[in-house]
């Protein structure tokens, strides 16, 4: 993503600090740890536990300097602050399918916060892509695996 900002909620940016205290106070000792224990146990160049371990360090690595990045570059939001007579980042958001009538609601939430089954999209997702800058009363089509289908904003709020 380079340096774009990240938006995110104040739950989004406490979930992402709260994993990366638990990487560099738990897992990045641990697997020090466990690199010392492998390499107490003699030859290096066969040894699976040393393998494992190193393996384990380049993924802890890779994620602290991840969530560093997205936190450095995070546009933290406070949605309960929020006002917009249209539907921008952060809404919590209604719809009605128009073919079936089913209802459903989602939050637009930054990348790492989304969780579909909880009502959680991404702001990148297609689905969060048309739905920002509409209004209650406006159609939105969206195409998906099972075809076109059309939905209606019922209502959108911040909290």
């Amino acid at each position: 993503m380079g340096t774009d900002r990240q938006p995110m909620t104040l739950a989004g940016k406490a979930k992402l600090e709260s994993e990366l205290k638990q990487l560099l106070h738990v897992e990045r000792p641990a697997t020090i740890k466990a690199i010392e224990e492998a390499r107490g146990h003699g030859d290096i160049s066969e040894n699976a536990d040393y393998d494992a371990a190193k393996e384990r360090q380049a993924f802890v690595e890779a994620r602290i300097g991840e969530i560093q990045g997205k936190l450095a570059n995070a546009e933290v939001v406070d949605t309960a602050t929020l006002k917009s007579n249209t539907i921008i980042f952060g809404a919590h958001v209604e719809l009605q399918d128009c073919e079936t009538d089913e209802k459903v609601s989602y939050q637009i939430v930054g990348e790492d916060e989304s969780d579909v089954k909880a009502g959680k999209i991404s702001v990148f997702s297609p689905m969060a892509r048309s739905l920002i800058g509409k209004k209650e009363g406006d159609i939105i089509e969206l195409r998906s695996p099972k075809g076109e289908r059309e939905f209606e904003v019922l209502k959108f709020y911040f909290r």
